[in-house]
This record gives C-alpha cells, structure tokens and sequence, in this order.
C-alpha cells in the first residue's frame, strides 16, 4: 500500500515538475504574450488605443515603436494583439502582413528590396495573382494589384489589416523607398482601415526618410525604453520565476513561490542577477539566464537553489566570443581592454573607435614598456578586425556619410570574459595584465 501511494506521489511531481518547465519556458520565449510586460504600461494603453481606432471604429493610422535592442518592441506589440483578439467589438477578420527586413522567420522570405516585401505582402493577402505560395507579376502589377485592392474598400464593411515591419529601418535603405511611400500613403487615404507599424532601434529614423514619405507619416511614435533599476529588475526576476495562482498542484505552486521569494533575498544569487544587470537590462538575457537555471529541475531536484543560478550564470557567460579572445594579437586584446576601462569610467555607455584608440595611446604613454606605439590605420584595421568577429557591435547600422572614426559602438564580452580569458593567453605582456587589472585612478 505504501509502496503504491509512493508512486501515485511520484507521478503526480512528475507531472507538476513538468508542468512548471512548460509554463515557464512559454514565459521566457521572446516573443510569447503570456508572461507580464514590465515599465511600459503607458505605452501599452497607447498602442492598443491606436490599433482598436483601426480594427473597431475602421480609423488609418501609422506610427513607429523605437527602443534598443531586447526593450519589448515585439513583446509589446505581441500582447496588444493578444487582447485586441479577445475584445468582442473586434472584427474576427482582423488581416495581419508581416515583414521583417532581415529575419526570415516571420514571413517566410528575406524582404531585401521592395520587389520581393511586395510580394510577400501579396501572397500573405492572397490577392489575385497569388497561387499557392507562388505570386505571379512584376513589381508594377503587384504594386498595383495592392492598391487597387486597398483602395476598393470602405471603412465601414472591409477588412482591417496591420502591416507589421520589423527591422524598419533596413526598409528605408530600399532604393527610393517605394514600398514605405505606397503603405504610407494608402495609410491616409485607402477605404480599407489600414494600419502601418514599424519597429526599429535607430533613434534617428525620422532623419532617414525621404521628404514625400515623411510627409505621409503619421509621426507616431512610441519610445521603449530599459529604465528600471537594481531593486525592480530583483522584483522582474521574482515575477519571471513565479507559478500563477491557476497551477493545479496548489501545494507544490506555493512551495516554489516561497522558494523564489528566498531566492531573491539570497546574496549569492543577488550577486548573479547584478552581474547580468550591469552586463545588459535586456530582459532576453534574464530569461536565457533563468531557461538554463529551470533546466536543472527535476523530481529528484524539484526546486531551484542559489547553485543551480550560479551554475546557470556560467554556462552563459562561457560562450564562443570569449573563447576567441585566446587567439588575438596582443594589439587587439589592447583595444579590448581599453573598451573595458571606458566602460567602467562612462558606466557602460557606448564609445567610438576614437575614443578606444586614446585610451590605447594614453596606456602606450604612461604604463607600457614592452608594446609598440602602432600607426593609427593598423589600430584601425585591428579595430575593424574585432567588429567582424563579432567582439564588437554598432550600436546602429553606419549610414555611409558616417565616419568610421565616430560610430557608436558597444562591447560584446564582459570584465571577467576579459580578466579570465587573459589568465590564459599566451605570452600575455606583463604591462597589458597590469593595465587590464588596474583601477580607474590610473587614468
């Protein structure tokens, strides 16, 4: 009896084990509407305002969704359609085109010219010279096939559609932007209640438009933006793990919310969480952080411990960028160390080949007696050698009136990346170890 009443308990941790690994993996997805947005509740309100002016009351409207990289764009705009679906004064018939101007996976194609986005907008509203997967016509015919459509509408009976353009400013690099003029325009005066939203992380994208396209924007935009703190990323993180009140084990679902809550007050895993904090406030990296802790539940481990985030932590900082750093010259892993010191003096703010390539020089000048003061276009060639391999990254693509010396960059690999890949480099000069391990009063 004993034995069997062991193994009914069995099965049903087993099920809860497995139930708690789905909701929260569901969660950390990027780009699932059921976990909670964080800071950007006025946004919210404002797009959902936007779209239901759209889908209910048959409203044109266009607008931009602005913030860095991992700041919600997606995740926002996600859940304002997920509600938007769930009003009952919203039409069923809601038509939804996704573009994106360098993923694949949205729509299915690379939208890298207007020719091939057209017919991808054509072929996801199954328009006339669409058959299958395949569309049929030239730039022109499918151009106008679009517009007439559109244009055949009235606010009160047809369809509204959202185009959705990810990625919005590789769009405005299309030759004339034709395709952003046409949406634009049909987006003020097409009878079908049309929407156009863009997503992008470039501040600046308004100054990148052509006079007659900008002229046809709405100039909505919404700005997002990682503002939070230490102690709210903390209550983030409490959120993230937590089962909702609707877990069928009752039990089991207040057993690890308390253990969250310990968790949280834990000095050893407050130190994982600030480490993550100052690297990036991008949230994708919270939940790749906790994917990799939750991975380690199981019925014989069913609740997580400060070790399991420890171990997590590790695993996401050993990556390949910093196994790289092992096969640089000594001159590019002076440039990166330079780039850790004016992280640590402006606070992880972005800084410019200029900028790196004075540090370096003041290091030369004042603490180095074993390093050959190069030529400034060899620093540059290392410096360009450490943006392909992906070390460093423009904080926006370079427009070509940009000078190489001045564009906004951000480092890819973290101080102890850096002092742990150094422990291991060969022949490593004694001055650069030095100067990688020195303080901020040096400068």
């Amino acid at each position: 009896m004993n034995k069997r009443k062991l193994k009914e308990s069995s099965a049903e941790s087993a099920e809860s084990i497995s139930q708690v690994q789905k909701i929260l993996r569901e969660r950390f997805c990027h780009h699932c509407a059921a976990g909670k947005l964080f800071g950007m509740e006025q946004q919210y309100r404002h797009l959902l305002e936007l779209l239901k002016r759209t889908m209910v009351h048959g409203e044109s409207n266009s607008a931009l969704i602005i913030g860095p990289r991992g700041s919600g764009k997606t995740t926002l705009l996600n859940h304002v359609l997920k509600e938007l679906r769930e009003m009952k004064q919203v039409r069923e018939d809601l038509l939804e085109v996704h573009l994106n101007g360098k993923n694949p996976f949205l729509s299915g194609l690379l939208q890298t010219n207007d020719r091939v986005a057209l017919k991808e907008i054509t072929r996801q509203l199954q328009l006339e010279n669409v058959v299958g997967d395949k569309v049929f016509g030239s730039f022109a015919e499918n151009l106008a096939f679009l517009l007439e459509a559109l244009r055949k509408g009235n606010r009160t009976s047809s369809c509204p559609i959202l185009f959705v353009l990810d990625e919005f400013d590789l769009f405005v690099h299309h030759k004339n932007q034709t395709l952003l003029y046409n949406l634009f325009d049909i987006s003020q005066s097409a009878q079908t209640p049309v929407t156009v939203l863009g997503l992008t992380c470039r501040q600046d994208i308004l100054e990148l438009l052509e006079k007659r396209v900008k002229s046809r924007f709405s100039h909505r935009q919404i700005y997002l933006m990682n503002s939070f703190d230490f102690k709210q990323y903390i209550k983030i993180f409490k959120k993230q793990l937590s089962l909702p009140a609707e877990f069928p084990d009752e039990s089991f679902a207040e057993k690890w919310n308390n253990n969250v809550q310990h968790l949280s007050e834990d000095k050893t895993v407050q130190d994982v969480l600030q480490k993550l904090f100052h690297h990036s406030k991008d949230l994708r990296s919270l939940h790749l952080l906790l994917m990799l802790a939750v991975s380690a539940v199981t019925v014989h481990h069913p609740l997580l411990t400060a070790a399991d985030l420890q171990e997590a932590s590790r695993q996401y900082s050993t990556d390949s960028k910093a196994n790289i750093v092992h096969g640089l010259s000594v001159l590019e892993i002076c440039l990166i160390i330079a780039m850790k010191h004016l992280n640590e003096v402006y606070d992880g703010e972005p800084f410019n080949f200029q900028m790196v390539y004075n540090e370096f020089q003041k290091f030369i000048q004042r603490k180095a007696h074993s390093m050959y003061n190069f030529e400034k276009p060899v620093v540059m060639k290392a410096f360009e050698h450490l943006l392909q391999l992906e070390l460093v990254q423009p904080l926006e693509r370079p427009s070509a009136r940009a000078q190489r010396e001045y564009v906004l960059m951000k480092l890819l690999l973290d101080s102890s990346q850096i002092m742990d890949a150094l422990q291991v480099y060969p022949n490593c000069p004694t001055d650069v170890k030095q100067w990688a391990a020195s303080s901020l009063s040096w400068l």
